[in-house]
């Protein structure tokens, strides 16, 4: 199934399901106005949308749907970097991490596919990272190898938009990562069982107007998603709703020569097998 939140034409947000390439209002059916809440609201209520599934009938295109985030408040949003070997050594560090390195990211610095993001005033040095976003449906701390994937609800897309100078002003990269506006996130979430297993073996591509700027397959991942929940479940217990975003492949702007960054009029893409295509335009800072 194929999981949405998108703006109603109240102005509230609803959840939403995509049937037959139409929407499933099912906020209108009496869910949860957001995939966060069904997500907490446990197995009961997802088995109660299963069996009334096929009764189920679409009411409305997604044409000109307004898509919101498709998790709107993780409690934690827990962002990788340099997981894939080739961007490590595109990087100023070279080295292959021994350890996931970790950060994490505010729900207010990322929006919704169609919706625009925000090149900031105070640099020029605006990046995209097409990744893999992985959203937990099942709360567990200390999970094992063994049980990590039955904690996975399902996976999305991620632009990990980095300001790239205000990134490397210090050896922490929470500043660069989480300008307002600076990413997005969508624009479904895909149950895990439409995919591999950990989403392994899927072609992840970044466009920027067009061109092919990262292509990579997530199976070249240094930490698999298996390795990720592990490791971020000794740290601190993952709930419902939590999100790990689980690293972008080489090719990014600043590496290359001479650099390529997003600015306004800018059009960029994340693209990989299953999960559709995550689509925003640049505007400038007002």
């Amino acid at each position: 199934m194929k999981f949405l939140n998108f703006l109603h034409e109240d102005q509230s947000p609803h959840l939403g399901a995509i049937k037959d390439g139409q929407l499933v209002d099912l906020s209108e059916l009496g869910f949860p106005t957001s995939l966060d809440g069904l997500l907490n609201a446990g197995d009961s209520l997802m088995n109660v949308l299963k069996a009334d599934w096929e009764n189920m009938k679409p009411t409305r295109s997604l044409e000109s749907l307004r898509y919101l985030p498709p998790v709107l408040n993780p409690s934690k949003a827990i962002a990788v970097g340099l997981n894939y070997l080739d961007h490590a050594a595109e990087s100023p560090y070279k080295d292959a991490p021994k350890y996931p390195v970790l950060f994490h990211r505010f729900s207010s610095s990322w929006v919704g596919h169609g919706t625009d993001l925000v090149a900031p005033k105070v640099s020029p040095e605006f990046d995209y990272e097409g990744e893999i976003a992985v959203v937990i449906g099942k709360a567990g701390r200390h999970i094992s190898k063994e049980q990590a994937l039955d904690h996975v609800f399902g996976y999305s897309l991620f632009n990990d938009g980095s300001i790239r100078d205000y990134q490397f002003k210090s050896h922490q990269w929470m500043i660069g990562k989480n300008f307002d506006a600076s990413g997005s996130f969508g624009p479904y979430v895909v149950t895990a069982d439409e995919l591999p297993a950990g989403a392994s073996n899927l072609t992840l591509r970044t466009r920027l107007n067009g061109q092919e700027l990262q292509k990579a397959n997530t199976n070249d991942m240094i930490f698999d998603v298996v390795t990720l929940i592990c490791t971020c479940s000794e740290i601190f217990k993952l709930l419902p709703g939590d999100i790990i975003i689980s690293g972008t492949p080489s090719g990014v702007g600043f590496a290359r020569k001479p650099p390529i960054f997003m600015k306004p009029g800018d059009h960029i893409e994340v693209e990989a097998d299953g999960l559709g295509v995550l689509s925003n335009r640049i505007v400038a800072e007002v």
